[in-house]
């Protein structure tokens, strides 16, 4: 699978036809269709884990179900990586288990080898770009080939041409005299990442190719993967940047911070917490601790009530307080780093929750739901989960969600 993924690589990289057959996905959208901030419309697994062939069309709320082992976190997981490597992390750091993302019974080649392929498609401002990977995950963990196209033109290509050398041979549309360029590029880290440092952008042919890859960066650095983890949000926290970690361990800091910096938000906050908290909620509000370290949320419960502090509790309750904050802030109060090129009005942040719906009963699911198209209604925010088929089965004909079944 990985010899002939690399041999594709390899005529890619060698010809870099201005023509070819494009898929139907890959054509550009008329401007009607066209999205005005960098998003990933599909999500391709042609050998990944579980599964084979599959294109997942991806809109503003996509919600994966599925019974247990049919494949959810592993679609969440090659969405997470694919962000990782577009914010400029190695192929270890994005896979740190490579083997369990060979699909099951693949057979190595002559060498051994064996590996898994993925890609995506993103729309924005330039069309719809394609990028596709082949990742080599044995005996050795490396790029095997990397594909960046539109409308059918392969605009940039790599090959692995000596395993014996720790590097891709990498080519790019560079048009007039000279047609193509080719250089030698790591083969840990994904390339497109690398074409901002290394096209100058002083022909029609560089100009895009840089507009292509800059438009699949910005989309894939603009993601939130997030699981709450309720275990570690309950002691108090140091105080600190206010950003929330991906477990959401520090959610007493972000929300010292939104009280005083984002008083709207914080508010629609507090009013969630209404609905998905037990017992009267007034505010939300934080407790700092003597000597100005640490500090405490708690639920205000109205004059005459004693507050609730968040250690207090259940888990439910604190996952569900940690996605709505996730899903109605963004970039700034969240600990990610965005594409520094674009204004932040100009990009769309999409949030990765793998059970999405774990813990939360109906009152507390339907809450974040509609918390998710509130925000994702006005193109700022994206929403990727994977979440139980009860969660599914009520959301089927819910305008604006799309049920992606992953069921055999």
């Amino acid at each position: 699978m990985v010899a002939a993924a690399r041999a594709t690589a390899a005529t890619d990289a060698e010809t870099l036809v201005p023509a070819q057959a494009a898929p139907r996905s890959a054509r550009p959208a008329g401007p009607a269709q066209r999205h005005a901030r960098p998003v990933i419309t599909e999500l391709r697994l042609s050998a990944f884990g579980r599964h084979r062939g599959a294109a997942f069309p991806i809109g503003p709320v996509t919600l994966f179900a599925g019974p247990s082992g049919s494949g959810k976190s592993q679609v969440l997981d090659a969405y997470a990586a694919l962000a990782g490597l577009g914010a400029g992390a190695t192929l270890e750091e994005a896979f740190p288990d490579p083997a369990a993302r060979i699909p099951e019974r693949a057979v190595p080649d002559a060498q051994q080898r064996r590996g898994f392929r993925l890609g995506c498609t993103v729309d924005g401002p330039a069309g719809p770009v394609r990028l596709d990977l082949a990742v080599q995950a044995e005996p050795t963990l490396r790029i095997a080939g990397e594909r960046l196209s539109q409308d059918g033109q392969v605009l940039f290509a790599t090959a692995l041409r000596d395993p014996g050398r720790r590097s891709v041979q990498a080519a790019w549309l560079t048009g007039g005299a000279v047609g193509v360029t080719r250089a030698p590029l790591p083969d840990d880290r994904l390339g497109t990442a690398l074409l901002p440092l290394r096209v100058a952008g002083s022909t029609a042919g560089q100009r895009k190719v840089l507009a292509a890859a800059e438009q699949v960066i910005v989309a894939l650095r603009s993601v939130f993967a997030c699981d709450p983890r309720p275990d570690r949000m309950r002691a108090p926290v140091p105080q600190g940047a206010g950003r929330l970690l991906g477990d959401c361990a520090n959610l007493a800091d972000v929300l010292r911070r939104t009280r005083h910096e984002c008083g709207t938000r914080h508010a629609l906050l507090a009013e969630a917490a209404r609905t998905g908290c037990a017992g009267p909620v007034a505010a939300l509000d934080v407790r700092v601790h003597e000597g100005g370290g640490a500090v405490t949320a708690v639920l205000d419960r109205g004059p005459g009530r004693p507050a609730t502090e968040l250690a207090r509790l259940g888990a439910g309750e604190l996952r569900f307080l940690a996605l709505a904050l996730v899903l109605l802030t963004g970039p700034g109060v969240l600990d990610m780093d965005p594409a520094a090129e674009l204004l932040s009005a100009q990009q769309a942040l999409t949030v990765l929750a793998d059970g999405l719906d774990r813990g939360l009963d109906a009152r507390q699911g339907g809450e974040l739901l509609r918390l998710a198209l509130l925000s994702c209604g006005r193109g700022h925010v994206r929403l990727v989960a994977a979440v139980g088929e009860g969660t599914a089965a009520a959301t089927r004909r819910l305008e604006g969600v799309s049920v992606v079944d992953l069921s055999p």
